[in-house]
């Protein structure tokens, strides 16, 4: 969710190293929390199956090899959804959503459009309904697979709003104050026109998180907040209402909540805009020219390539503080292409930024054009759409309402 996107995230590898970081998430202490692991992917095995929310601690990671999955063994659960404002970018797709498509030949996967995040600010109401089912046509469009995964829409599960309630009851004011993104949304809209629910959505997002017993929860850079707050409130409300306590009103005791832990995407994965190479491609930049949308037309593609920021340093070039521009379009151009990054440079160095412009559309076009075309025929087909949202509700209400049910017992409420 940046607030659009849940979770940024890639499929992780049986053989990554040993790896240290050090992390520091908005500047709190927890006093109810381990240190959490954070799961970083391995970029080989990411490149390789790529061709064809907010809590309150200080960390210090060291993380070895993420955790192995087989068909022996139950399946490790991932959730993740796209917000339905504006349109579906580039930088949404090769951030999130065209990594669901490894994970979820691995991991027990839902994936839900997050429409009740999207009226945390003044919203079109015309346009909220077809925007969902633009983005679950997208979803699976992109490749996400309905026999392994679960596409549903978010206020179709009533029990995201029911658990937020009840998270909110033990969610400390002073925790939703810190938040960055709060503060900076509020300070662009003015006092007078932000709701209550500009606060308080992570909570929501906690609920959408813990509702699953989600295991690991893909964050991208401004998402780190997000998920520390969400483990934070899951390791408060069982200290608070489990173990014995719930035990002694007849629950099963223990833990209620998994306390989920971070999956870090690997560097590249960040789509920046096409008209700062410093910002971040974002849905509700002012201008359309500042990111490529998954379902702009050819000309429409070809002309903000053209017309996109470049620089006057000669040849091509990652990673050079000096060249942010000349990075994310050689990012850009990887990751669509499905070539390595030794394979970029091999092909780019010495290009000046007239041809690569030609070569980076060319590959933009060939990778868009099939899921355009497959998005047509899904949202041509009404009943094909709304039998595959229907089902996922199902699926996704039957795991929401035993964690729910689950909490109200805990926290005393006569059971229903």
């Amino acid at each position: 969710m940046g607030r659009a996107v849940l979770s940024h995230f890639l499929i992780l590898s049986n053989s990554s190293p040993r790896l240290t970081f050090s992390l520091n998430y908005g500047g709190f202490r927890s006093k109810y929390l381990k240190r959490p692991r954070l799961f970083h992917q391995n970029r080989a095995m990411y490149e390789h199956n790529t061709a064809g929310l907010r809590c309150c601690c200080s960390l210090s990671v060291t993380e070895t090899a993420a955790p192995e999955t087989s068909s022996s063994s139950v399946r490790k659960r991932i959730v993740s959804g796209v917000q339905p404002t504006g349109s579906i970018h580039l930088g949404n797709y090769l951030g999130a959503i065209k990594n669901w498509i490894a994970l979820q030949n691995t991991y027990d996967t839902l994936f839900f459009i997050v429409d009740l995040h999207a009226i945390t600010l003044p919203h079109d109401v015309q346009q909220l309904s077809k925007a969902t089912r633009d983005t679950a046509a997208i979803y699976l469009a992109c490749g996400v697979d309905t026999s392994k995964a679960s596409v549903f829409v978010q206020s179709h599960v009533h029990a995201h709003v029911e658990l937020m309630w009840l998270l909110s009851s033990a969610t400390p004011i002073s925790w939703l104050n810190k938040m960055i993104q709060f503060k900076e949304k509020s300070r662009k809209a003015g006092d007078e026109n932000v709701g209550v629910a500009l606060l308080t959505y992570p909570v929501l997002m906690a609920s959408d998180i813990l509702l699953y017993q989600s295991d690991f929860v893909p964050v991208g850079e401004d998402q780190k907040q997000h998920l520390e707050l969400t483990r934070e409130v899951a390791a408060r409300v069982n200290h608070l209402y489990g173990g014995r306590k719930w035990k002694k009103l007849g629950g099963r005791g223990g833990a209620i909540f998994k306390v989920p832990e971070a999956l870090i995407p690997p560097a590249g994965a960040r789509i920046m805009s096409l008209t700062d190479g410093f910002s971040k491609m974002s849905k509700s930049a002012p201008s359309d020219q500042s990111r490529i949308n998954l379902l702009d037309p050819k000309d429409v593609i070809a002309n903000k390539v053209k017309r996109c920021k470049t620089d006057s340093f000669p040849g091509l070039e990652f990673d050079n503080p000096e060249r942010p521009e000349c990075n994310n379009l050689l990012s850009i151009y990887q990751l669509v292409s499905g070539k390595t990054k030794e394979e970029v440079v091999q092909e780019c160095q010495d290009m000046n930024w007239g041809t690569f412009k030609t070569l980076i559309t060319d590959a933009l076009v060939d990778h868009l054009h099939p899921i355009q075309v497959r998005y047509e025929e899904i949202i041509s087909d009404p009943a094909y759409l709304d039998g595959v949202l229907a089902e996922g509700a199902t699926k996704a209400a039957a795991i929401a309402d035993a964690t729910l049910n689950n909490v109200y017992q805990a926290m005393g409420f006569v059971r229903r």
